[in-house]
């Protein structure tokens, strides 16, 4: 069809013997000439094919010595009642030029059937392929993952406690609660880990940590982990006591969570700073707070505002926040990043907020009444 044709819907295909010697052109002649009028001025294949209701005609011809034979196929976007009229018309044509001749029509083909055929016998190959290929690449990548931690498991002590490679090197260990963190953090890409496997604390565990310039407890955030902290504090000196979220395992953690709580731990160890720590027991319950909201609230200019069951009021840009107080209520902690300025500081006492948490406190003036902390004096960082 021609570059402005609609889309095909139709192929009609037909016959023809003509009983003399003609050229194609001629045959083409006769469809047009001899069904001009036939079915009414909208049904002219000329005027069909101005508004892209008929494509361009082919024709093939086949002569021998006093006849001529071939095939037509016309390219139709209409429906398939005027398919049918147009057929019945080029059926009708018994001259070409002064040769008497006979169509006769073999097919009216559906393009797009045959095409969603063609689409679902394609679709059929692809998800063969694909399928298989997807299926041997996961278990490509399974087996990597596994031997990729097995190749960096080892196991510590007279006990043999399960512990990853580089805790013989590094200056410093993570002590977790089973095999299964271990692995976890290896994936999180931590490979000083030692499993302390039960709550009561091996002699070999003590002898390490005596070895280490630091010692990080990270354990499960549930009962349990508690014990084991609380356990574990009777008989070795930690720097550093973690817990996972609220009733999460630290075998559950994601590893971009995992290293949300470790990186800056990491980080402060490698540059020979300490990391924030609490600087008052009696902010830990702020503190918790704190570091559950602070992942997601660090380096986006936002402020987010809670109510005293700690559920979220609302979260906005911190250029917003001033305006946003005006029309809330309810709301007992504002956490923000970014600093606490004195305008902030009247919008949220004027919305009833106890508590303001930011990077930075600005010099202000008329705070009573009201906690205001940095994320440093609540160790989170």
């Amino acid at each position: 069809m021609s570059g402005k044709s609609g889309i095909v819907k139709y192929h009609v295909k037909l016959s023809y013997e003509v009983d003399g010697l003609v050229e194609r052109a001629d045959i083409i002649g006769a469809i047009f000439g001899q069904t001009e009028g036939l079915l009414g001025p909208e049904m002219n294949l000329n005027e069909l094919q101005r508004v892209s209701k008929v494509g361009r005609i082919e024709v093939n011809t086949k002569s021998t010595s006093n006849t001529t034979s071939g095939d037509a196929l016309i390219p139709m976007s209409t429906d398939i009642d005027t398919c049918a009229l147009i057929a019945a018309g080029i059926e009708s044509i018994d001259k070409v030029g002064p040769f008497d001749c006979k169509f006769r029509l073999e097919a009216i083909d559906d393009v797009r059937a045959a095409k969603k055929d063609d689409i679902v016998r394609r679709a059929k190959e692809i998800k063969q392929k694909w399928a298989t290929k997807t299926v041997s690449e996961g278990e490509t990548m399974l087996n990597d993952v596994h031997q990729g931690d097995a190749g960096k498991l080892a196991t510590y002590g007279p006990s043999k406690l399960t512990c990853s490679s580089g805790v013989f090197d590094s200056n410093w260990v993570i002590l977790v609660e089973g095999r299964a963190d271990v692995i976890n953090l290896l994936r999180a890409g931590y490979d000083n880990v030692l499993a302390i496997e039960g709550a009561k604390i091996d002699e070999s565990i003590k002898e390490l940590c005596n070895s280490k310039e630091t010692v990080v407890a990270f354990l499960d955030g549930d009962r349990s982990g508690g014990f084991i902290l609380k356990e574990l504090k009777s008989v070795v000196t930690l720097d550093y006591e973690l817990q996972a979220d609220t009733g999460v395992e630290v075998e559950e953690l994601t590893p971009q969570r995992i290293d949300e709580i470790l990186r800056p731990i990491a980080d402060e160890i490698k540059s020979g700073k300490p990391a924030p720590a609490l600087k008052s027991e009696d902010d830990k319950p702020l503190a918790e707070i704190a570091s559950k909201v602070f992942p997601n609230l660090n380096e986006t200019l936002e402020a987010v505002a809670l109510d005293s069951d700690q559920n979220e009021v609302f979260k906005v840009p911190i250029s917003e926040v001033v305006s946003k107080l005006s029309s809330q209520s309810g709301i007992k902690y504002l956490l923000l990043d970014g600093i606490i300025t004195q305008r902030l500081l009247e919008g949220a006492k004027n919305a009833g907020v106890e508590c303001v948490v930011g990077h930075r406190v600005a010099k202000l003036s008329n705070s009573d009444g009201m906690t205001l902390k940095t994320f440093g004096d609540l160790g989170v960082s």
